[in-house]
């Protein structure tokens, strides 16, 4: 994958509930295929497909075909936009509680 992606291809890719859902098992496999992601899921085999592109579209997962199966594991840099808008923000975050504890302590010394 050789282009970037930008942000909001994350968010919007993210923000499906069963996408994400797809995505965090594929996070907590080594590898895992279409058919493992499918059982005991509740939705259906070309669905996951579908989210599965999407990931894929989004850099955030790769396949690796072998024989008849393809395997997908998580990619690590496709989180990249994600942390880099939120790291953006640590500062904001950083003041308001440095503030919280300032009138925490004045509040109840």
């Amino acid at each position: 994958m050789t282009e970037a992606i930008d942000i909001s291809t994350v968010l919007r890719t993210l923000a499906d509930p069963t996408r994400r859902a797809v995505f965090e098992r594929v996070v907590g496999a080594a590898e895992i295929t279409v058919a493992e992601l499918t059982s005991g899921s509740g939705v259906t085999q070309s669905a996951i497909s579908q989210h599965l592109k999407s990931l894929k579209q989004a850099g955030l997962v790769i396949e690796r075909p072998e024989g008849r199966k393809v395997y997908y594991r998580a990619r690590p840099d496709g989180l990249v936009p994600l942390a880099d808008w939120m790291s953006h923000y640590s500062a904001f975050w950083r003041d308001r509680f440095a503030d919280l504890r300032s009138l925490l302590k004045d509040i109840d010394p």
